[in-house]
């Protein structure tokens, strides 16, 4: 694999692949790629994501470019095509963007010889925080098999939503909705948070949009109807969890004092995130160089049959 563009890629051989990888990771087997060069190109506002891949670059011993939106030759027009076959041509190896339109990568990513990695394509996917999420319910239950996650909140613009959802169920987890009905989907089971604390091993709550949508009105009093108060806190089940790909909006989809509370794994999230960002980079260096080896190995069987 070169590429990581969507969750669709993966088989569940390579996710439970990236879960092992990321635990050697966890517990102290870091690898080196001193001399390999990673690049960072972000359109749209990022904190998280961004200075994780930064603390996993550097944790691999790599160098690292990070490119800012508004001192990048995209605002005198270069696309963004060329923007990466620039940085592609100073050495980049690996390149990690977020843009804000749907799909846009899989193009570049197949006219380009360096890795690409999505890190966000506006409301289609976010593959590397479904990794990152994924690591975390599987270090808690062991097992995704008769796990049922509640995904709750703004879904509908939601590309963690999108991924989670897909990668859940291919793994055998049961994934249910919770959301008001102008932030749905057309497709899934929805139920109401009320419904949703009382049978829910994993309570994976968003971000509300808000710089989506036009018609704000849906944030009015949401904690109490959609969202994780402290009383449909109480109700979870013994060993449920809290999660959130943040940032959180305390007071809004979950009660501030939830977010660090004996339930809530929003922090450990972030602090997973670098390593199975470490384990990604890895993974696709790999598969980079074998596919460039298998290239030149084939060139040279064929100038040889020459």
């Amino acid at each position: 694999m070169k590429d990581l563009l969507s969750m669709s890629q993966l088989t569940n051989e390579m996710i439970y692949d990236l879960l092992d990888r990321t635990s050697r990771m966890k517990k102290g087997e870091i690898p080196s790629l001193k001399g390999m060069f990673a690049a960072n190109l972000f359109l749209e506002p990022s904190t998280r994501t961004k200075q994780s891949f930064y603390v996993a670059e550097k944790r691999l011993q790599m160098e690292v470019l990070d490119v800012e939106a508004e001192q990048s030759s995209l605002l005198k027009g270069e696309t963004l095509y060329d923007s990466v076959r620039t940085l592609e041509a100073l050495g980049a190896d690996v390149l990690t963007i977020r843009q804000s339109e749907r799909g846009a990568l899989d193009d570049i990513a197949a006219k380009t010889g360096a890795s690409i990695i999505n890190a966000g394509d506006g409301t289609g996917e976010h593959p590397t925080q479904s990794l990152l999420d994924l690591y975390t319910i599987y270090e808690e239950f062991g097992t995704f098999q008769g796990i049922t996650v509640t995904i709750a909140g703004d879904i509908k613009h939601s590309r963690v939503a999108r991924s989670n959802a897909y990668a859940l169920k291919q793994l055998g987890a049961q994934v249910q909705f919770s959301a008001p009905d102008q932030w749905r989907e057309t497709n899934g089971s929805y139920v109401s948070m009320d419904e949703a604390v009382e049978n829910s091993d994993v309570v994976m709550l968003l971000r509300i949009q808000k710089e989506r949508h036009e018609d704000e009105s849906c944030t009015d009093s949401y904690l109490e109807t959609y969202g994780l108060t402290k009383h449909r806190a109480n109700l979870m089940k013994p060993g449920a969890i809290i999660m959130h790909p943040a940032p959180v909006n305390r007071g809004v989809e979950i009660d501030s004092v939830l977010v660090e509370c004996e339930r809530s794994r929003i922090f450990e999230q972030m602090n997973n995130g670098v390593y199975m960002r470490m384990a990604i980079i890895q993974t696709l260096m790999e598969g980079k160089y074998y596919e460039n080896h298998k290239r030149i190995q084939m060139e040279r069987g064929l100038c040889a049959t020459v």
